[in-house]
């Protein structure tokens, strides 16, 4: 995981005093001041999540509200996914494209009814915020919501925790969301994460974000967790991380990111291409243009972890690719990655070797995710 060098002022989230009262080691993060890990360190962290429940601040993320009878179909024009036929109460995963077909950001969105509520990364935020304002504000309200608290609930013993705060919680599946009171406060929580496991993201006012963190943290289930753990648990779900293994020289059927891009908007589509580099993206995907690489999931033959950037070569030796991110995974016990190669070199089962301070490592192509994802679906 990349850690940003410091920019001259670091900005803190509501729940700053409280990393530092738990002892977390603070790193910046995306223009902020971030926890990187809690005394009980990243290996025991990740598998309390796996095992129970972890609390993650993502406060750092960007939280927009697009409002008006013509967002929807506003913010389609952005991205290669159904945003029109999305129901109430419903989240998706999205991609905001540039011309070439190259990633802007990946998001989330959920249809509330009266508005369309959307996430994004913290270090794309006040460039996806100019973006949607300068191609769509003409055709909806862009309501930035910057100031709120975002938090995140993760594992299987997520929702027992929780729903002794929140009573009803427990009724929301994967990929929905709905509206919460607690403590004179208004809770937005969608059932969904980024971690594999079952789980729950809770917007929130940042004045409640303290209070509602240590009444989760009271919970025997729940420790905090922080952004080392998360990169790894994310890995670990086959999950990208935008900065390492998105960018906007990335379109989504290199990313092999297409699982997003819904029937209607596909070639023979009722809404087919209307995107930001839609001819490049749907000729990648019918094969008119042929793709040169592809993402793909790796593990080392060998203990030993292989980071970002790291050169990926064929068995005579020719450079087929970079691993964008990798570690050892607490969860598997073994070294993952995932990275670009060649479309050749790219099935799975295809042994390839990485380039780790001139060793050559034994590598091979495996399917995601590298644990199996526990998303609760009802």
């Amino acid at each position: 995981m990349s850690i940003a060098p410091a920019p001259a002022e670091l900005l803190s989230t509501p729940l700053h005093a409280l990393h530092l009262e738990l002892g977390a080691r603070m790193v910046p993060f995306a223009g902020y001041s971030m926890p990187v890990q809690y005394p009980m360190g990243l290996m025991q962290e990740h598998l309390h999540t796996r095992a129970a429940a972890g609390l993650f601040d993502v406060s750092h993320m960007g939280q927009l509200r697009l409002i008006g009878t013509d967002a929807a179909s506003a913010f389609e024009t952005l991205m290669p996914v159904d945003v029109v036929d999305l129901p109430v109460g419903k989240q998706r995963y999205g991609l905001l494209l540039n011309e070439a077909g190259g990633i802007i950001d990946d998001l989330m969105f959920v249809n509330r009814g009266d508005d369309l509520f959307v996430i994004v990364n913290g270090a794309c935020k006040h460039g996806d915020l100019a973006h949607i304002y300068a191609t769509i504000g003409q055709l909806c309200h862009v309501d930035a919501q910057f100031d709120r608290a975002l938090l995140a609930l993760q594992g299987p013993q997520a929702v027992t925790a929780l729903k002794r705060l929140l009573p009803g919680v427990e009724k929301l599946v994967f990929m929905t969301g709905t509206a919460f009171s607690w403590a004179g406060a208004d809770l937005f929580i969608t059932r969904s994460g980024y971690t594999g496991e079952d789980g729950f993201e809770i917007s929130l006012p940042a004045d409640h974000a303290d209070a509602f963190a240590r009444a989760l943290l009271a919970q025997p289930e729940v420790k905090p967790i922080g952004l080392g753990a998360r990169n790894s648990l994310r890995l670990e779900a086959g999950l990208c991380l935008y900065g390492q293994d998105l960018d906007t020289t990335t379109t989504p059927v290199e990313a092999a990111l297409t699982w997003a891009m819904q029937k209607v908007r596909r070639t023979g589509g009722a809404r087919a291409g209307g995107f930001p580099g839609a001819e490049r993206v749907l000729a990648q995907l019918e094969g008119s243009e042929p793709l040169t690489r592809k993402r793909v999931g790796l593990i080392a033959l060998e203990r030993v972890p292989v980071r970002e950037h790291t050169e990926i070569q064929s068995l005579n030796g020719s450079t087929v690719g970079e691993v964008t991110s990798g570690l050892l995974g607490p969860s598997t016990n073994q070294p993952v990655a995932m990275g670009y190669v060649s479309v050749e070199q790219s099935a799975v089962g295809t042994r390839l070797q990485a380039m780790v301070r001139g060793k050559a490592v034994p590598m091979e192509v495996a399917a995601m995710p590298f644990v199996p994802n526990r998303y609760f679906r009802g």
